[in-house]
């Protein structure tokens, strides 16, 4: 039973990837190709991961953490979720006191966690396992001066760092500590560890490509923001989040004034190098917290969380100085309008983006070239 519902799940999960992929072949070719190839790799390690996960469940013993597990390691797509299962399974290892997880991705470090460390303890064993194919475990003493450690009893002793391994390749290390100075963790132990590393590291990598497949879906591909889809879902859980806690939030919409005459003029394809570099100059003056969506033709969105109406104000200021501080080849300078609302009492998401899409209405139609409250 418990196999099935794991598998069920899986397939849920490959529906939702697969969806994803449909929504970016929409937007552009260029990135659906990178979505494709995405999920293709996603779905042919997932389906290794369920004939792992049919073996590990056919021949496991239940008391042993690494099988029991394994279906919780395979049954999810997030990344923090698989790091805080493959940590708790680690932690209930016979003689484990402490345990931690780093994994790399091309871009770098995508997952780095622990549980029973402190911040300083973590970053003292914060150890990877060598690339070397034949590699089981590394084993680590720690050596402490006496006055260094009289009175700290709970100091870590020693442990092993064990390779995560994906498709023949190191992309990690999982580390397991123990506070005993009477003894080191047991062969048994390593041994189970040996085989949660086994399962962790397929999870793992499955769940990072499809972040990265869900990245790429989320993403316009000519003006590299978030695309309409993204807008909508992040204004709803901004706006849920903004009521649950009663903070501030708002909304800028923008629209290029007299876009649709660049086109005419230049070109379908021209005008939309003109877009890409609006959008660059707009990402240029963002705050890291603010998100910036394209949400039609020549029409951009900015979510401020935390933020007030006279913020928005601010912010969409910056955004038309950046835009018209110079001529954009092809376009001359360009001017822009755009609408700002503020969340209010009782409102929901389609109600805060009308309001400023409203605005925005009113500031074309009052001349263009500014920016209007709602």
């Amino acid at each position: 039973m418990t196999l099935l519902i794991v598998i069920i799940a899986l397939g849920v999960a490959a529906l939702v990837a697969v969806a994803s992929a449909a929504a970016a072949y929409r937007v552009r070719r260029t990135a659906d190709d990178r979505v494709a190839d995405a999920v293709q790799r996603l779905a042919s390690g997932m389906h290794d991961t369920i004939r792992e996960l049919t073996d590990a469940v056919e021949h496991s013993e239940p008391a042993q953490p690494a099988e029991r597990f394994a279906p919780e390691l395979a049954a999810t797509l997030d990344v923090d979720e698989v790091a805080e299962r493959a940590l708790e399974a680690a932690a209930a290892v016979p003689g484990v006191d402490a345990a931690m997880l780093q994994a790399d991705g091309p871009g770098g470090p995508f997952v780095r966690s622990s549980v029973g460390l402190s911040p300083e303890e973590e970053a003292r064993v914060a150890l990877r396992a060598p690339e070397h194919d034949n590699l089981r475990a590394v084993g680590v003493a720690l050596r402490y001066r006496i006055d260094d450690a009289a009175g700290e009893s709970a100091v870590l002793r020693s442990g092993v760092v064990v390779p995560l391994r994906a498709e023949g390749a190191t992309i990690g290390s999982l580390g397991a500590w123990t506070r005993s100075s009477g003894r080191e963790l047991t062969e048994a132990a390593v041994d189970q560890l040996e085989r949660l590393a086994l399962r962790a590291g397929p999870a793992l990598e499955n769940a990072r490509r499809y972040a990265e497949a869900r990245a790429l879906a989320d993403l316009d591909a000519l003006t590299g923001l978030h695309n309409r889809r993204y807008f909508h879902e992040t204004l709803a859980r901004e706006v849920a989040r903004a009521a649950r806690y009663r903070r501030r939030l708002a909304l800028i919409v923008i629209d290029l004034d007299d876009f649709k005459a660049v086109n005419d003029r230049v070109g379908h394809l021209a005008g939309d190098g003109v877009l890409a570099e609006a959008a660059e100059r707009l990402r240029s003056v963002m705050r890291s917290a603010d998100v910036a969506c394209r949400v039609g033709g020549d029409e951009f969105a900015v979510i401020l969380p935390e933020s007030g109406a006279e913020d928005a104000e601010l912010l969409a200021g910056r955004i038309a100085r950046a835009i018209a501080a110079r001529p954009i080849a092809g376009a001359g300078t360009l001017r822009l309008s755009a609408g700002v609302a503020e969340l209010g009492d009782g409102d929901r998401p389609d109600d805060l983006f009308e309001r400023a899409d409203s605005a925005l209405y009113r500031a074309k139609e009052l001349g263009k070239g500014r920016t209007i409250g709602a």
